[in-house]
Formats: C-alpha cells, structure tokens, sequence
C-alpha cells in the first residue's frame, strides 16, 4: 500500500500525529516521578518531540520560499551541535545552570516566534485570536529568557548570589510591565507605529526579566528557576494558539502547569509567599570568622575515626545531603558510606529537604546517578518525626536547611522556614571545608550545639575516609 504524499500532509494525518506526540509527553512526565523510570520517561518524551517535529515539518506551509529548507537545517545541526555536547559534559554541581540556562532558551526561542510573525504580518491583517496570544508570548517569553540568563549568571558565579536592589524597586518593575502591557494594547488595536510598539513590548519585557531576577538572592534559586519554567511553558502554549499549533499548546500547558504547581509547593516549604520572593529575597554567601573567632562559642571539630565509630554502633544514620555535597561530588562516596554501614546491620536513610540545592529535585538527581534506593530517600515532612530515634545524622554541606535559627530565633530572614530538624537527633556530625555560611548568607546555631561536631575538609575526601574507617571496624 503506497501512502500518498497528499495524505502525509493532510491535517487529519498532522493532528494524528500531534496526539501520539503529546500524548508521549504525558506519559513521558508520568515517568519522571521517580528515578527508576526517569530515563525512560525522558527517552518516551524525546520521542514524542521527535514525532511533533515531523508533524510540523509535514505542514505544506513549511516549505514555502526557497531559504526555509536551508534555516531548518541550519536551525537542527546548530541545535544539535550545541545542545548533546553541552548536555553530556556538564557536570552535575552545574546542573542548575544548565536547566536555568535551558530553559531560557525556551522564553527566548518564543519571543523570536512573535518578532518574526509580527513582521510577517506587518502592513496585513492580523486576526485578533493570533495577535493577541502572540503578544502575551513576547513579553512572557522575553521575561523568561532574560530572568534565565540572570539566575543562570548568579548560579555561575558571575553575577552576585546576594540580592541587588534599586530604589523603588517595585516600582519600577511595575512601570516596566506597565509599558510592555500597554504598547501590546496599542499594537493590537491598530497603529501605524507598530515597529515603535513591539520594540517597547521586547525591551520593556527584557528589562523587566532581568529586574525580577536581579533582587532575588540565591537562596530563592531553585523557586525562581520553577517560577521561570513556568512562564517558558506558558508563553509556548500562547504561541501555539498563535501557530495552531496542537503540540505547542499541550507541551506548554504541561510545562507550565506543573512549573506553576512546583513553585507553589517550594514556596510553601521555604514559608514563603511567590509575591515575596519576586519582590525581593535573602542570600549570598558570606564569609564567616574562622573557626574558634565566632561569637557564639567555640566548635567541637572531630575526626573519621572518631565518625565512623558514632556511625558504626549507631542503629539508625539519618544523612542529610545539600549543595556541599554537589559541589564535592560526593554523591558516589556517600553511597559506599552507605553500603558499609547497611553490612554492620545500621539502618540508613536519607533526609531530602524540598530546597536543598540550587535546583529543584537536586539532592533526588545526584543520589539517583549514584544508585542510590529511592525507598531510602525521605522527604521532609516524612523524616522529621524520625529525628528524635535517630542516633546520629551526618549533615553534608547542608547549612540553610537545617539551620534551628528558622524555629528559634524570630529575628533570622528564615524564621518560620520549614527545615530538617537534625537538631532533635541524638548526635550531628557535620562535613564542611570551613564555617563559612550557606548560600542564604546566614551563621547556623547548629554548629555550636553540645551535641554537634564538625569535619572540616572536602566532602568526598571525607566520606571516603569514614568509609575505610567504618570498613576496617
């Protein structure tokens, strides 16, 4: 049976193949709830926008004028040449910049689609349900792809993780959304200025991203980076009603659903409103005195011999993994760490707070790469009422997130935060290089409990030494 080339680019075959697309795309999400199936649900997904990208390819429209086959190829090769080597040589203490990176490219791919279909339509008619959801995309897109480069820029290291406010900050950002909003109304409603007016949409927007950003200290990435991806599919969904574009507008609204959701839920765990965050957040890393100089007291440092024979006899280990833990790669050591406690009849879990980290699901990603079991992994609000029974909890580079001060002390820009009240154990050990402060910029009264003590050094360094300790026990 030979399949006509006009039955290949009838709608009723296109919109056939845009179901199975995003039909792949749900299904593929559905695989991402836990790490077993994660890879499988990505590879189902990428499938799915493999199908969507033939779909639209099929469209008879695509072809049209004589340079098009050449941008697509151009677009693909690019696309590709940068995309898989930068995906697979990025190192996982980069993650967060990748997807904040990522991710802009999304919001900026989708403001390029409004410049080009406004000057597509420019001198002709163009119908109000196009306009209109193509506007919105401009400015959420544009907001999205230069709020992307802000956070991506403060995760590097090349911009201040702390806040950097203006006077009148609000204000301004108000003035600014202001502006994109009213030069979008004007533009729909018909101008002969319309280069005027779509210029003001892309650099009232562009402003207006990097504002939001800018203000937001790196203790607020990971809700940023959520917050982010959320606009990224929300202006692709508009783009999509824009194109009619089925796809387009299901991926979209996936995406911007459950980046909308998962904002929600990090807010609420942080004990934060998203307005508040927006308006303004804490953090940035802060020197600290040395050890021994702190006003609060001297610390207890210790040693991995003196660790691994806590660990040895205790009869349940909580460990709770954050940035320092990244940063080390320590993720397979700790893994070991685990294995050999489990073989002298130690129960082991590990405590995931929802923030910990510089991305969403950060702790989740590394320990999944070091095969760690996800029934061992517990969340935070499963995990603190195991505290009190825990006989030891070895903290690993996670200073914000089980810092007390967020339950004692009314004046911290923490308090109120839900945190991993490691402090209820019945001993802490805590793996730092120094007593400088976490990303949020703030001193941590755990480190001076009687029952704390410190392990200065390299996370893995450390790790394996406990390791060959609890081993030779």
């Amino acid at each position: 049976m030979i399949v006509t080339a006009s039955f290949l680019q009838s709608q009723n075959f296109i919109d056939a193949l845009y179901i199975v697309a995003f039909s792949c795309f749900i299904y593929g999400m559905r695989g991402l709830t836990g790490p077993r199936t994660a890879v499988r649900g990505n590879q189902i997904a990428a499938v799915g926008m493999a199908i969507a990208v033939v779909a639209t390819l099929l469209h008879k429209g695509v072809w049209h004028g004589s340079a098009t086959p050449w941008l697509i190829a151009l677009g693909l090769v690019l696309g590709t040449a940068i995309g898989i080597p930068a995906a697979r040589r990025v190192r996982m203490t980069a993650m967060p910049q990748m997807v904040a990176l990522f991710n802009g490219v999304g919001g900026g791919a989708v403001a390029l689609i409004a410049w080009v279909e406004f000057r597509h339509r420019f001198g002709a008619d163009w119908p109000l349900k196009a306009e209109i959801p193509s506007l919105f995309a401009a400015i959420i897109g544009s907001i999205s792809f230069w709020g992307s480069n802000i956070a991506f820029g403060k995760l590097q290291g090349i911009l201040p993780g702390r806040p950097i406010k203006l006077p009148a900050q609000i204000a301004i950002n108000g003035l600014l959304l202001v502006v994109a909003v009213a030069s979008a109304i004007v533009l729909a409603a018909g101008t002969h200025s319309q280069g005027l007016f779509i210029g003001g949409i892309l650099i009232a927007a562009a402003l207006l991203g990097n504002m939001i950003v800018l203000p937001i200290g790196g203790a607020d990435m990971p809700v940023v980076i959520s917050l982010l991806n959320a606009f990224t599919g929300l202006s692709a969904a508009a783009t999509g009603i824009a194109l009619n574009n089925t796809a387009m507008i299901v991926a979209g609204m996936i995406v911007g659903a459950s980046g909308t959701i998962l904002t929600n839920l990090m807010a609420r765990a942080m004990n934060r409103s998203v307005p508040a965050i927006v308006a303004g957040g804490f953090g940035g890393e802060v020197a600290a005195p040395a050890a021994g100089e702190l006003d609060r007291g001297p610390v207890r440092s210790t040693s991995p011999q003196d660790v691994a024979i806590q660990l040895s006899y205790a009869r349940q280990v909580v460990i709770a993994p954050g940035y320092g833990m990244a940063v080390a790669q320590a993720q397979h050591a700790v893994r070991e760490l685990e294995r050999a406690l489990e073989s002298k009849g130690v129960e082991v879990k590990f405590a995931i707070h929802p923030v910990a980290g510089r991305m969403p699901g950060h702790m989740n990603v590394l320990l999944a790469e070091a095969d760690v079991p996800y029934d061992l992994l517990r969340e935070m609000d499963e995990i603190n009422p195991e505290f009190p029974r825990t006989d030891v909890t070895l903290v690993i580079g996670a200073n914000d997130v089980t810092n007390p001060a967020a339950n004692t002390d009314p004046g911290s820009p923490i308090y109120g935060m839900p945190i991993l009240q490691v402090d209820r154990s019945g001993a802490v050990v805590v793996l730092k290089r120094s007593m400088a402060s976490g990303f949020a910029g703030i001193d941590n009264p755990l480190f001076y409990d009687a029952k704390t003590s410190l392990l200065f050094g390299d996370a893995k360094s450390s790790v394996s030494e406990i390791t060959s300790e609890v081993q030779s026990l």
